[in-house]
């Protein structure tokens, strides 16, 4: 049955909320990121069902959630270079992939040697990984290949009964997915994210190019799609177009912020796509947006989801 929680949830629904993960259900739960799609990560008929729920190919890997960095090294081996990035962004939308341990469910990883694991600063979240007492796996929680959902609402509209129970926490407050850092041919990203680059090349350095390496959750060409039409860099729309602006663009339809703060749109992006993509209009046009910190993600993500 689903179930939605109040904004502000209750000890009572994060009990029950823990106790459908310990018996092999799912439970959508808010992140600071996006809200995740849960399963206890040990038990392989549960990871199961996030796959057949999501419609998720079983070669893309899935990132476990844990309260804290002894439960994280429960689940993978951390070098020292892992050990700093941890101790900076942690609890923080950064996921780090590295060499698994026992114990976890190897459809998680979808077969492979390691293991993503991020460690998440939202108190519903904190509060329902410490009340399960296991590791979670938690993809987005929305069909796969489709806009990340950011909110309860978005998440019974794109799963319905596909889950057992969502915690409704409100807006995630960062709404853009976590970075993902890998350790296999030294630090790499893997996956553009709400951590932007240069915080984290102030502690490893210059990060190695992705190409060819495995592993990452995100990585499908095609992702984060609405169903219409997206045209970026657009400096106006086309008749039969929204436009989702940036900064001044005063005929926008939605502006993902006025302001041109970056963080801002970072946070609106997910929910002002999905209002467009309910909206008249054929098709939409996205404004451009600078490159630099999180307009980086912002970018890759907007990017994937014009190649559907």
């Amino acid at each position: 049955m689903l179930y939605l929680a109040l904004m502000t949830v209750a000890p009572t629904a994060i009990a029950d909320a823990a106790r459908i993960l310990r018996e092999g259900g799912l439970v959508a739960f808010p992140t600071e990121t996006v809200y995740g799609l849960g399963a206890d990560a040990t038990d392989d008929r549960a990871v199961a069902r996030i796959f057949a729920a999501k419609g998720r190919p079983s070669f893309n890997p899935l990132i476990v959630h844990v309260p804290d960095l002894a439960a994280a090294e429960a689940v993978v081996e951390f070098n020292a270079l892992a050990r700093r990035l941890a101790a900076r962004f942690w609890p923080g939308p950064l996921t780090l992939v590295l060499p698994r341990k026992a114990g976890v469910s190897l459809l998680v990883s979808a077969g492979l040697d390691t293991v993503a694991v991020r460690v998440p600063a939202d108190d519903t979240a904190q509060a329902l990984l410490r009340a399960a007492g296991r590791p979670i796996a938690a993809p987005s929680a929305n069909a796969s290949g489709t806009i990340s959902a950011t909110t309860a609402a978005h998440v019974a509209d794109s799963l319905g009964g596909k889950v057992d129970m969502i915690l409704d926490g409100g807006p995630a407050a960062r709404g853009i997915e976590s970075t993902v850092i890998g350790f296999a041919r030294g630090p790499t990203m893997l996956r553009l994210g709400a951590v932007a680059r240069g915080d984290i090349e102030a502690i490893t350095g210059k990060l190695h190019d992705p190409q060819g390496i495995e592993g990452s959750p995100g990585r499908l060409e095609s992702h984060y799609a609405p169903n219409k039409p997206l045209r970026l860099n657009a400096t106006d729309a086309r008749p039969g177009e929204a436009l989702l602006g940036f900064g001044t663009n005063v005929t926008a339809t939605s502006n993902l912020s006025p302001s041109g703060d970056l963080i801002e749109a970072a946070a609106n992006l997910f929910a002002m796509l999905r209002e467009l993509d309910a909206g008249d209009a054929v098709s939409i046009a996205v404004a451009p947006i600078p490159q630099d910190g999180l307009g980086e993600a912002i970018n890759d993500r907007l990017t994937r989801a014009a190649r559907r």
